[in-house]
C-alpha cells in the first residue's frame, strides 16, 4: 500500500482518484501533480513503482501544498480568528449554525443536530 503525505492510498484505484483520498486534494489538483510528476493519471495505484511514488511525493512536498494536518490547523487557526475579532461569520460558528446565509426556520439540520420537538404548543377547547 502507497503511502503518501501521511495517508495509505487504495491499491485498486486509479492514481488520480487515489490522491483524492488526500485531504486537500481533489481531482484538479491531482491531475496538476501527476502531471508534474509525470505519472499517467490512469496508472492503477498497485503498478506503480516506488520512485514514481516518490516523484508524486516530492512534488507535494516542493509545491508546499497543504494537506492533511497543515490543513486542518490552517482552517481551525481561520476559524478561531473570526471567533477572536468577533465577526458575524465568528458567532455562528460558536453557535453551531449555518455560517454562509443559509435559512435555518427549515433545512439546516446537519448544523442544528436531530429534531428536539416542543410540546405544549396545542390550543385546548373549553366544554361549556
Amino acid at each position: 500500500m502507497a503511502r503518501i503525505a501521511g495517508v495509505d492510498i487504495p491499491e485498486n484505484k486509479q492514481i488520480w482518484v487515489a490522491l483524492t483520498y488526500i485531504r486537500g486534494i481533489g481531482p484538479s489538483l491531482s491531475k496538476k501533480v501527476l502531471d508534474q510528476a509525470g505519472v499517467a493519471p490512469e496508472t492503477r495505484v498497485k503498478d506503480l513503482p516506488e520512485q514514481d511514488v516518490a516523484r508524486i511525493r516530492d512534488v507535494i512536498d516542493r509545491e508546499r501544498l497543504p494537506v492533511e494536518g497543515e490543513l486542518r490547523r490552517i482552517v481551525s487557526q481561520n476559524i478561531r480568528r473570526l471567533q477572536e475579532i468577533g465577526s458575524y461569520r465568528g458567532l455562528r460558528h460558536q453557535k453551531g449554525l449555518p455560517v454562509r446565509g443559509q435559512r435555518t426556520r427549515t433545512n439546516a439540520r446537519t448544523k442544528r443536530g436531530k429534531r428536539q420537538t416542543v410540546g405544549g404548543m396545542k390550543r385546548v377547547l373549553q366544554k361549556t
